[in-house]
C-alpha cells in the first residue's frame, strides 16, 4: 500500500513506496490537452506522484466566483502544498480577478523562477550559448492591484514595495545563485526616477547581496538593462527584479532564448509552491491537437526537483531534450532544414516516452539534482526602530480648469496650525510656485502643506484634520491624502518634478 508523504526534500529520490500529495488543475483552452501529454510522460517515467484534481478557471468563473477559484480547491491546495497547473482563461471586463495573482498572493508564492535556456541548433535562436535565470518577486509592485478613479480625468495605481518582501526576494535569488553552482546576480530597477519603492529594492539587494561573497553583484537600470538582456543575455546569469519588470522580461527572455513556449516557471513559497508554463490558454488552439507542452513539462519537472525526486526530473528532462535534438517538433517550433518531423500533442509526448533513458548527444545532459535545489530560507533581518515624525500632508483635489495661482490663493488662507501650503503640482510637476505655462495640468493638483523645517515635535493628526474640514469649507474637493512622515530624519516622501 503506497505512503503518502507532505512534500518531502530528500538528499536523494525517495525509496518507491514514498508517494507525494500534488493538486493538478487542467485549465483552460490548450490546457486539458498539454496537461494529460504531461502526466504521461510523468506517469511513464515513474514519478512517485498521487494526484488531487481541481478545477479552476472558466467554468468556475461562470458559476459566480470572482477569482475563479472555490473553497474546496483552496482546501486541496493547502493539504498538499503543490501546485502543477495548466494554464486558465480570464474573462475581460471588470469585477473578475487574475487567478495566477490570486493564488501566488494568497499562497504566499513570493518567488516566481523562469529559467531562459537556448536549444540551438535544434531550436531556431539569434543567441545561442544562452542560459540564465530571471527571479520575479511576486507578490508586490504594481501587481498589488490597488487602483482608484479620482475625478473625470485621473486613475491611479499604486506600487507597492515592502522591506520584508525585498529582504525575502533577495535572500531567495542569492541562495539559488548558490544552490544552482551559478556566480553572479543581476538587479534591475529604475531607481533612478522611483527613489523610494524601486530604490528600496536596490538598498535591499546591496545589503543582502553583502552576505555572499563568493558572488558577482551588479545592479542595471531596468531600460538599458532590457536592452543588454534583448542584445546581449550571454552577459547575466540570475537576475532579480520586481513583479512588473520581470514579468515582461522573463516573456522577453524566454521568446528570444526560442520560444515562450518552452518555458516553464515555479512560484514558490514557504508552505506551497505552484508550478506552470509561462504561456495562456491560447483558445484558437484548443482541441486540435497541435499545442506543444514542453512549457508544462518544463514547469513538472522543476516540481520534482523541488519534491527532491531528481532523479526522475533529470530523466524526463533528458528525454525532452533528445526529442529536440531528433527533430521532433510541433508546429511552433517546425523549422525546415532542422526539424524531422511535425508532430501534434499526443505524439510530442509519446516521442518524449519513447526517450526515457536516453540523453541528448550534443546538448548538455541534465544530471539528477541530490536535493531539492530550490531553497527557502525568508526570515527577515532584525532592524532597530525608526523615529517616525509627522510633518505635513499632501492633499490632491479635484478642481478642472483651476489655475495654480488662482488655487493657492484659496488655499493659502486655510492655514491649520504650523501647516501652511508649501507647493502645488500637478501630475508630479510643481506648478506653483513658479511653474510654466506650457506645463499641460488635469483636473487633480497635489497640494502640499508642510511644518517649518526644524520644528520640534511635528505635527498633529487634530492639526490635519482641522485643515481638510478647511479645505471642504472652502468649496475644495479632496480626492485623496497622503501623510508626510520623516523617518530618523530623513523624509519619506520625494519632491516633485521642478522643484
Amino acid at each position: 500500500m503506497n505512503t503518502t508523504a507532505p512534500n518531502p526534500s530528500p538528499a536523494f529520490d525517495p525509496p518507491p513506496t514514498i508517494r507525494t500529495a500534488v493538486t493538478v488543475a487542467h485549465g483552460d483552452g490548450i490546457g486539458p490537452e498539454i496537461m494529460a501529454a504531461t502526466l504521461r510522460i510523468l506517469q511513464a517515467a515513474e514519478a512517485r506522484l498521487d494526484l488531487e484534481t481541481i478545477e479552476i478557471g472558466e467554468k468556475v468563473y461562470a458559476r459566480g466566483h470572482s477569482a475563479g477559484i472555490e473553497a474546496s480547491a483552496w482546501e486541496s491546495l493547502r493539504r498538499t502544498g503543490v501546485f502543477l497547473k495548466a494554464p486558465i482563461t480570464t474573462p475581460q471586463g471588470g469585477g473578475v480577478k487574475s487567478l495566477n495573482v490570486t493564488v501566488r498572493k494568497a499562497l504566499g508564492l513570493y518567488a516566481n523562477v523562469r529559467p531562459s535556456v537556448a536549444y540551438a541548433p535544434y531550436v531556431q535562436t539569434k543567441h545561442p550559448g544562452m542560459n540564465l535565470v530571471i527571479v520575479r518577486e511576486n507578490e508586490e509592485d504594481l501587481y498589488a492591484g490597488i487602483e482608484h478613479r479620482q475625478s473625470a480625468d485621473v486613475y491611479q495605481c499604486l506600487k507597492i514595495i515592502t522591506r520584508p518582501g525585498c529582504e525575502r526576494i533577495m535572500r531567495y535569488a542569492f541562495d539559488y545563485t548558490r544552490a544552482q553552482g551559478r556566480k553572479r546576480v543581476t538587479c534591475f530597477t529604475k531607481d533612478n526616477i522611483m527613489k523610494l519603492t524601486d530604490g528600496l529594492f536596490h538598498q535591499v539587494f546591496d545589503e543582502i547581496g553583502a552576505e555572499y561573497p563568493e558572488l558577482e553583484k551588479e545592479h542595471w537600470i531596468v531600460d538599458i538593462g532590457a536592452a543588454k538582456l534583448a542584445d546581449t543575455p550571454g552577459i547575466f546569469d540570475v537576475i532579480v527584479m520586481p513583479n512588473l519588470y520581470g514579468d515582461i522580461l522573463s516573456d522577453v527572455a524566454a521568446q528570444i532564448a526560442g520560444s515562450v513556449g518552452l518555458a516553464g516557471s515555479a512560484n514558490i513559497g514557504e508552505r506551497c509552491a505552484m508550478f506552470e508554463a509561462i504561456h495562456g490558454s491560447a483558445p484558437r488552439r484548443a482541441g486540435q491537437d497541435l499545442a506543444n507542452p514542453s512549457g508544462l513539462l518544463r514547469g513538472a519537472i522543476m516540481m520534482l526537483d523541488h519534491l527532491g525526486q531528481g532523479g526522475v526530473a533529470a530523466r524526463v528532462h533528458n528525454a525532452w531534450l533528445r526529442t529536440l535534438e531528433d527533430g521532433i517538433h510541433t508546429y511552433d517550433l517546425f523549422h525546415a532544414g532542422t526539424s524531422q518531423q511535425k508532430v501534434g500533442t499526443r505524439a510530442f509526448a509519446d516521442a518524449v516516452i519513447d526517450r526515457l533513458g536516453l540523453e541528448p548527444l550534443h546538448l548538455s545532459p541534465i544530471k539528477p539534482a541530490k536535493a531539492a535545489v530550490i531553497p527557502v530560507r525568508s526570515a527577515a533581518r532584525i532592524r532597530p526602530p525608526v523615529k517616525k515624525v509627522l510633518v505635513g500632508i499632501d492633499v490632491f483635489v479635484d478642481e478642472a480648469g483651476a489655475q495654480p495661482a488662482d488655487l493657492a490663493q484659496r488655499l493659502k488662507g486655510l492655514r491649520s496650525g504650523q501647516l501652511d501650503l508649501e507647493m502645488i503640482s500637478n501630475r508630479g510637476m510643481r506648478v506653483w510656485p513658479g511653474g510654466l505655462p506650457e506645463t499641460t495640468c488635469v483636473d487633480v493638483f497635489r497640494c502640499r502643506f508642510r511644518i517649518p523645517d526644524g520644528t520640534v515635535g511635528g505635527a498633529s493628526h487634530d492639526e490635519v484634520t482641522r485643515l481638510l474640514h478647511s479645505i471642504s469649507a472652502g468649496g475644495l474637493e479632496w480626492v485623496k491624502t497622503e501623510l508626510l512622515y520623516t523617518f530618523d530624519g530623513e523624509p519619506g516622501f520625494t519632491r516633485s518634478q521642478g522643484g
